[in-house]
């Protein structure tokens, strides 16, 4: 659990051992046939291990089932949490097959080359499922469709030419006909996979672009849904765990073990890699056990990599960020920005910066592990990639990757919490327990184990300077980030090169600012970093969306519109900045007077996270020293869409969890440890703080891009650049309640 060697240096490179019978027919309640199914071959650890024996989403035999009653169970190369992806990719499959997408039973596909659809590899993150497998998924949905058609010709006697479908069934008009997909579906799966297909056209799609309700919709919300820390297997225990305050540290005396042995229904008592474990017969007996214990911990060995250093701060590491010299490694270079600084009319300088913030989703992390006869290891674990989990759970219990079986449950949010983070997943807990204990073990961190042991999103600063000409109007922008990003930590970086994930929403701006340089100065975060919503834009939009107005109040500019004219040769954007205007009645910066009497402000910011755009304003007023805001206006433009409806809720989301981070969330680090330890020292947004949301849907036909993520980035620095209008003064910092608001405007 103490091995923090980023994933890159630890691929596997073996080759699938065999094959693993995914049927689900017991699970999912007996359906009298399994069709369009057959055996698929466990997959490689890693995709970048080799080149697989199979063109991933092309073995229509590995993504669908179609039951005797036509309904289909369709295995998604993506997990579901939260976002929607299983109905999306109902609506791009059924379309292409003609089925209805409220006709499919969706689950988690296991490892295999046939699911590697993430750029050679597997990933439900980045926002990627649906525009990385959009075409590939149609394509799918045809092939079957033209596979049944065949199907249905040589049972009728007819040519191909005389059928069509009808949602789940092959119809001959001449004759009337029509042939549901569940009596010629063990036909079709004989047949080849056409070479050849026609894919719909748009103005014909019964589903891809209309609001679907959610597939998953129902079972949430009768509490039917199963989520890792739902689950049961026969025989199991329950296990809980005690990490060590400071990770690096590893557990030496135990004061009281008789005691806590003597416990009812503790089983036994495990010492792991910086952490104790109780299994009992109960999850609450084994955590009141392992809190009961009496550790003393003792202190890093030297060589231990990435140990918490016992001095270490929060507020300590933010200065020497904001104290560190330097212009750092180029990113992105245009014209001259040294040049034009030295002959601005005017300089702006800024510095920015943003705390360490926890994923803080509701389901706490946990795992069961069994090991089975013959030597497989079967694991339940919450996860974005299954081949990656399952490389990693071999090392951990020393067998082949092909004997190591993944069941991918729903999970409980992402938020960049579900990703092979080693230190902060309990699975390899769970492997180590169940060997010992001779039985499955289902182990559950607690809330304060969660919060301990999470990997936390970076700590940001940002420098900024800019050059102003004589009519006030930028020429030239220069920022430098300082501190580390996600990717480089956890796949590798070259000294020599910028970790993309450390600049984006710095760079890449669209603004028509002539002489530009964008930089990073890499500095080790002594913290566990990983990835967070939105990732590196999550904190530097805000960063340079509020430099921005800063940038346009010297120049005596309204930052709207100056953001327009610097728009005015990217029409994408401009249209994009003026959807959000109109939706929110027009542009208007306040302060003005609310019809509740109350003071209020405007603050705009532009977005371009995972290949979509975004314009959000937002509107706040100052209550008793803290900002509040009222109503949020998000343009989002991702190019083409699947389900506007589930747009529209992930923009919800993102805005609430934008929002919640701008105004309140922060974890403080004081000795090397993490000051809170549950929600009621990290306060998260209140539903009585969340604004009402207002989303339009702009389809600029641009190649498709993101939808979980890219709601976020704008709602921190609408925010405060409102909320700076109000109090007359720039803010720079978040979250804003740590600042004292109450001495200014209000």
């Amino acid at each position: 659990m103490n091995d923090m060697t980023p994933i890159r240096d630890r691929s596997s490179t073996r080759r699938e051992e065999g094959p693993l019978n995914i049927s689900r027919r017991g699970f999912l309640g007996g359906a009298a046939a399994l069709v369009l199914s057959v055996t698929v071959p466990v997959g490689r650890a890693r995709a970048q291990a080799g080149t697989p024996s199979v063109a991933p989403g092309t073995r229509i035999a590995a993504f669908l089932e179609i039951r005797p009653d036509s309904t289909v169970l369709f295995r998604s190369a993506f997990i579901e949490g939260g976002q929607g992806i299983f109905t999306a990719m109902a609506q791009i499959v059924g379309e292409e097959l003609d089925l209805d997408p409220t006709q499919f039973v969706v689950e988690g596909a296991p490892p295999g080359p046939d699911y590697l659809l993430t750029g050679g590899g597997r990933f439900t993150g980045g926002s990627m499922s649906v525009r990385m497998s959009y075409e590939t998924m149609r394509r799918l949905g045809a092939s079957a469709r033209q596979m049944l058609l065949q199907a249905a010709a040589e049972r009728l006697g007819v040519q191909l030419s005389e059928l069509s479908t009808e949602p789940g069934q092959v119809v001959h008009t001449a004759s009337g006909q029509a042939i549901p997909y569940g009596e010629i579906a063990d036909a079709a799966a004989d047949l080849p996979v056409p070479n050849d297909i026609v894919l719909r056209s748009p103005d014909s799609f019964r589903w891809i672009g209309k609001p679907v309700r959610r597939l998953d919709a129902r079972d949430k919300s009768t509490g039917r849904a199963q989520y890792a820390i739902d689950l049961k297997v026969d025989g199991m225990l329950h296990a809980a765990v005690q990490h060590s305050p400071r990770l690096g540290g590893e557990p030496g005396a135990l004061a009281n073990e008789a005691e806590v042995l003597a416990m009812p229904g503790v089983h036994s008592i495990h010492r792991l890699p910086g952490a104790v474990a109780v299994v009992a017969d109960g999850w609450w007996r084994a955590r009141r056990a392992v809190e009961t214990l009496q550790v003393t911990w003792t202190e890093p060995a030297a060589a231990t990599p990435r140990a918490m250093p016992a001095d270490f701060s929060s507020e300590t590491h933010k200065a020497m960020l904001k104290s560190t010299p330097g212009d750092g490694v180029a990113f992105e270079q245009e014209g001259d920005a040294a040049g034009a600084l030295a002959g601005a009319a005017q300089v702006v300088e800024a510095t920015y910066d943003a705390p360490y913030l926890v994923h803080g989703q509701l389901e706490p992390p946990s795992a069961i592990a069994r090991w089975n006869e013959g030597g497989t290891l079967e694991l339940w674990i919450p996860n974005q990639a299954p081949e990656m989990f399952q490389a990693e759970a071999a090392k951990v219990a020393g067998i082949e990757p092909g004997k190591v079986i993944i069941h991918s449950p729903m999970l409980g949010g992402f938020f960049g919490r579900h990703f092979l983070y080693q230190t902060a997943n309990p699975f390899p807990q769970a492997i180590l327990l169940a060997k010992a204990a001779g039985r499955p073990v289902k182990l559950i961190w607690s809330r304060e184990e969660e919060f301990l042991r999470d990997t936390l999103r970076p700590m940001g600063v940002a420098r900024f300077r800019a050059g102003l000409d004589a009519d006030g109007l930028p020429v030239v922008l220069d920022a430098v980030a300082v501190g580390e990003g996600p990717t480089g930590r956890w796949f590798g970086r070259q000294p020599d090169k910028v970790d993309s994930s450390a600049v984006e929403g710095i760079a890449g701006k669209v603004y028509a600012i002539p002489n530009r340089r964008v930089g990073q100065i890499h500095v080790d975060d002594p913290a566990i970093i990983g990835f967070w919503r939105s990732v590196g834009h999550s904190m530097n939009d805000f960063f340079y969306e509020t430099f921005f107005d800063e940038m346009a109040d010297a120049g005596q500019q309204d930052p709207y519109e100056l953001r327009l004219r610097l728009l005015a040769d990217s029409p994408r954007h401009s249209n994009l900045l003026q959807a959000a205007a109109d939706l929110s009645g027009g542009w208007k910066r306040g302060p003005f007077a609310a019809e509740d009497g109350s003071r209020r402000a405007r603050g705009v910011a532009l977005a371009s996270p995972f290949g979509s755009e975004v314009a959000t304003i937002a509107e706040v007023s100052q209550r008793d020293g803290e900002v509040v805001a009222h109503q949020i206006w998000v343009a989002i433009d991702p190019g083409s869409i699947v389900n506007p409806a589930i747009i529209e809720a992930q923009v919800n989301s993102a805005v609430a969890l934008g929002l919640s981070s701008a105004l309140l969330e922060e974890v403080v680090y004081v000795d090397g440890m993490p000051q809170a330890r549950n929600f009621d020292a990290y306060p998260i947004l209140p539903p009585d703080k969340m604004p009402r949301v207002h989303v339009r849907i702009v389809e600029s036909g641009a190649p498709m891009g993101g939808i979980g993520e890219p709601g976020l980035p704008g709602v921190p620095p609408a925010v405060v650049n409102a909320a700076s209008v109000l109090t007359g003064q720039r803010i720079r910092s978040l979250p804003l309640s740590k600042l004292d608001l109450k001495g200014m405007k209000g």
